[in-house]
């Protein structure tokens, strides 16, 4: 029987080059562009086959644990780990420390796919034949990446060059070329033996450790410590942070790929994006035939060529060509298509404006471990908020010292404690919760709690927040 493979997600990073939708704390990768559902939810699909895979270990960091855990929670399938990195140290440092607790959970023989949570993938036929090269050639002792076949001269992407055919039909990899200007890009595409660097691998856990030690022995070393010296906390495992902050930040390309002898490519003709503009949401989507990608609530009238997305209010365009408009619950962006590789700049003047800086990192919905919740509308000593609590959760045991609560319920059942009382409410019921009291609120039913909260009060942050217990341990 063949070799299982144990997929590793890279889920820890934050961008906004799809901002608004994205933001520091929410991005891409845990956003619904396109369908119903996320790009992390669809990485975890296509590693779902029990005869090809093994249960899946996903990195991602403090911030984005309970989205992880929720979105695979939706999905119905197990993770084997979720490995929550300290700070940020590049994909070395990420991908060594996986390997070394791969080798801890499946045998130090144990192949690792290495995926980003980002990507937008067919995963048709195509694609599965190059995972099974890929594991074949990394069987024979290689250290494997995938190329994708180039569809333009992008400049926005590295490319691997090739070398000589191996005997499981990868190749050797000749080079690898920084993002090159768009007359090198010509030249290499034209050429047919240059692939786009996807920032996918294969490997043997055990092969990667040694040769890590061989090449970037800092990062070798930071990471096996940071997991043998890892804690357990709920259902994460979070690595040692001393150890873990000692490693070099370098990405797995500079640190290894680009000195290992043992390099391999297999050429992959599947169809993959990285997501990095709306421009590339656009080539990805499926067109009407006028050229339009649209999804949520919008009405296109005139229109062509475009992107028109909405995560919120009814958008309506019309009279329009080549441009993306893109409206989430609180920012609306509107911008030509060719220029979506600008965002960024755009970006970076909100967050230097302090009465802006908020649209670029947070979004109104936040993930807790036991639900989560949407702020509504804020006002002066007052907010509004949609709170959803999952089957058999509740939140911890708490008073407030600036506000008081009004609870309504909208759906489901809920168990709440004010004080020495604990009462049921059901749909359309209310409780008020004054100033300083104790309370607690659960979700005793097989299905989602939904409650609208009215806050008022002299300060409504989220740190005015007494816990007295609380089973996510959190004080």
């Amino acid at each position: 029987m063949a070799a299982k493979i144990v997929p590793v997600i890279m889920a820890g990073g934050k961008g906004t080059r799809l901002w608004p939708l994205s933001r520091a704390s929410a991005p891409k990768q845990f956003i619904q562009f396109i369908g119903d559902r996320t790009l992390f939810q669809n990485t975890l699909e296509r590693v779902a086959d029990p005869e090809l895979y093994e249960a899946p270990i996903v990195l991602t960091n403090e911030e984005f644990r309970f989205l992880v855990a929720e979105q695979a929670r939706e999905l119905d399938l197990k993770l084997a780990a979720v490995l929550l990195e300290p700070v940020a140290r590049n994909t070395a440092a990420a991908v060594a420390a996986a390997a070394a607790l791969v080798t801890e959970l499946f045998g130090k023989d144990a192949l690792m796919h290495v995926l980003g949570s980002d990507y937008e993938i067919d995963a048709n036929t195509t694609y599965y034949d190059c995972v099974r090269l890929a594991r074949d050639t990394a069987l024979q002792g290689k250290l494997v990446t995938f190329g994708i076949k180039p569809t333009e001269p992008a400049t926005g992407y590295g490319y691997i060059e090739t070398g000589k055919a191996l005997a499981t039909g990868a190749h050797a990899v000749k080079r690898f070329v920084e993002k090159p200007v768009l007359e090198k890009a010509k030249e290499m595409v034209a050429s047919g033996s240059f692939y786009w660097n996807s920032g996918m691998f294969m490997f043997s856990a055990a092969q990667l450790l040694a040769e890590m030690k061989e090449f970037a022995p800092d990062v070798e070393k930071a990471a096996s410590k940071a997991v043998s010296k890892s804690t357990r906390d709920l259902d994460f495992t979070r690595l040692d942070a001393d150890n873990f902050s000692k490693s070099p930040d370098i990405s797995i390309d500079y640190a290894l790929m680009e000195k290992t002898a043992n390099a391999a490519v297999v050429p992959s003709p599947f169809t993959w994006s990285d997501l990095g503009s709306w421009d590339a949401v656009w080539k990805v989507g499926s067109r009407d035939e006028s050229g339009n990608v649209s999804a949520g609530a919008t009405t296109l009238v005139n229109t062509k060529n475009s992107l028109v997305m909405s995560h919120s209010l009814h958008v309506a365009v019309q009279g329009l060509e080549d441009v993306a408009v893109i409206a989430s619950e609180d920012a609306v962006y509107v911008g030509h298509l060719k220029d979506s590789q600008e965002v960024g700049k755009l970006v970076k003047l909100l967050a230097s404006e302090k009465k802006t800086a908020k649209l670029t990192e947070t979004h109104p919905t936040s993930y807790r471990p036991w639900g989560g919740y949407t702020s509504v509308l804020n006002g002066e000593r007052f907010q509004v908020k949609r709170i959803f609590v999952l089957p058999g959760k509740k939140l911890s045991l708490q008073k407030h010292h600036h506000r008081s609560e009004h609870w309504i319920v909208v759906k489901g059942t809920a168990e709440v404690t004010v004080g020495e009382n604990v009462q049921m409410l059901r749909e359309n019921e209310s409780i008020y919760i004054p100033l300083g009291e104790v309370h607690r609120l659960a979700n005793p039913g097989k299905i989602l709690l939904e409650l609208i909260e009215v806050q008022t009060g002299s300060y409504l942050g989220e740190d005015d927040i007494i816990r007295l217990v609380d089973e996510f341990g959190r004080s």
